[in-house]
């Protein structure tokens, strides 16, 4: 058995899935083809389809006209391990999107990102519930997440 997320593009799928794998190490455009026959939501050829690979995740996106938009229901939540990390990642998803409030995102084609670093996790699930707390708060005062600043909360 296999577990694939999928994702339905109005339009651009292809720019998408080369921004996203140009941004996160050991992705790959695993494939890409069109449908060939005649369908709902476009003649035969009109509508694309690829299954490609984001770090260690499966995908598969299709172009297919507008359906349902992307929203909050659905993010891919990359952990990273260095704040220069963050940054590249919440600048370059950023460009064109909007930014939003604890380390969450929307990216130009309106897909949500959570980008966070590997720190948060371990501060906000530490045996000492203060100290959980102090950094959730701080945590919930930022848009981009900042690492020092969430481990200065965890030692005030």
């Amino acid at each position: 058995m296999r577990v694939t997320q999928h994702l339905w593009f109005e339009k651009d799928m292809q720019a998408a899935l080369h921004c996203y794998i140009s941004l996160i190490p050991g992705s790959s455009l695993d494939w890409q083809t069109a449908v060939m026959a005649d369908n709902p939501s476009g003649p035969a050829g009109s509508v694309q389809m690829a299954g490609f690979t984001l770090g260690d995740q499966r995908y598969m996106a299709i172009e297919a006209g507008p359906l349902d938009s992307f929203n909050h229901s659905f993010s891919i939540i990359v952990e990273c391990d260095s704040q220069a990390e963050i940054d590249r990642l919440w600048t370059a998803l950023g460009e064109g999107g909007s930014y939003e409030q604890c380390g969450w995102l929307r990216d130009r084609w309106g897909l949500s990102w959570q980008i966070t670093p590997k720190r948060l996790g371990e501060l906000m699930s530490h045996p000492d519930p203060a100290v959980a707390k102090r950094v959730t708060e701080a945590m919930l005062k930022m848009a981009k997440l900042d690492i020092a600043a969430l481990e200065k909360a965890a030692k005030l």
